[in-house]
């Protein structure tokens, strides 16, 4: 099989050293907007550095990997759709409902495959806790809690194109609230903060934000964020049934410390960012895409899947600037 892989920043340069291991890769091309980054990648792989994008669609590969810069995205996914070429894209689609629904009409015209990069579906902690509720072993479930918090805040630079710190983080806790419970959200409350670094306030975004998320059978949920946890990168989620509690990322680096005697020790090496803590989770999910180009497995998230969850972030961000519950009926679905 033979991939092409556009953008080589940190998360390309994953990728691609995953794919260039992968037994079913037999050859791998890569570009990016520094040509320069793309042939140091490329010549430590042994793979080919390509000039540019066009290179990648007319040099004839048979799947195409989207790592680049989240502006150019949309365009690319719609480019691959039009080559009739499988594509694999980080998340998100576009910063915007209008961008991601065009691009969506684009694959779907086409009928080629978009697989986006939720990597927390392929973590050992969530898939369990999936397993759990839908195994009925928590009972009813009635209480869900949800955090995303990074250890130190981005780039200034990259605020303002991030779409903010529910598009940007918080995205992820929304997906794991649908994929999880099996279970849709119908309204949220949302509040934010932005009385960290001025570089929140001049990016009109916010270093903190907490939300309140109903679910369609009367769950509750909440899903807090911020980009300023000293402690460490601490990605968790609880899930409390009438029957039963548990806990996704609770182990040896967690990076919270207990205030009870008996409580256990503070970690050792606490996560510090989302490749440490999720490496294997972004492994697996490649695996799976060649397995999906290959014809072997089922799309285990499509681009309808990160609708929902971008739909989600919109209707929290707008109960943010509003002060008011919103329900995800107001969100643009596009098609059902």
């Amino acid at each position: 099989m033979r991939i092409g892989l556009i953008g080589t920043g940190r998360i390309g340069t994953f990728h691609a050293t995953t794919l260039d291991r992968h037994r079913e890769v037999g050859s791998l091309i890569v570009t990016d907007a520094d040509p320069a980054r793309a042939q140091e990648l490329a010549d430590r792989l042994g793979a080919t550095a390509a000039p540019g994008v066009d290179e990648i669609f007319t040099w004839g590969v048979d799947a195409v990997v989207i790592t680049a810069s989240t502006a150019a995205h949309a365009e690319l996914i719609g480019r691959a759709a039009r080559s009739g070429l499988p594509v694999f894209c980080e998340k998100p689609i576009a910063l915007d409902l209008a961008g991601t629904l065009a691009a969506l009409a684009e694959v779907e015209a086409a009928g080629t495959v978009l697989q986006l990069g939720f990597q927390r579906r392929f973590d050992a902690g969530y898939t369990a806790a999936r397993e759990a509720v839908r195994s009925g072993r928590l009972g009813r479930l009635h209480t869900v809690r949800a955090m995303t918090s990074d250890q130190s805040p981005p780039p200034a630079a990259y605020l303002p194109l991030s779409g903010g710190l529910y598009r940007d983080c918080l995205v992820h806790d929304f997906d794991m609230l649908r994929w999880v419970t099996g279970h849709e959200v119908v309204e949220v409350y949302a509040m934010g903060s932005d009385a960290g670094p001025a570089m929140f306030r001049e990016a009109r975004d916010i270093d903190t934000a907490a939300a309140v998320l109903t679910l369609d059978d009367g769950t509750l949920a909440t899903a807090t964020a911020t980009r300023m946890n000293g402690a460490g990168y601490d990605i968790r989620m609880e899930l409390a049934g009438d029957l039963d509690q548990i806990g996704v990322g609770l182990d040896d680096r967690t990076p919270i410390a207990s205030t009870e005697p008996a409580g256990p020790p503070p970690a050792d090496k606490p996560w510090t960012g989302f490749l440490e803590r999720f490496g294997p989770a972004y492994e697996a999910e490649l695996a799976a895409f060649v397995e999906v180009v290959r014809g072997e497995r089922a799309n285990p998230c499509d681009g309808r899947e990160a609708l929902h969850a971008l739909r989600i972030a919109e209707a929290c961000e707008l109960s943010r600037l509003e002060r008011r519950p919103v329900r995800l009926a107001e969100i643009p679905a596009g098609r059902n």
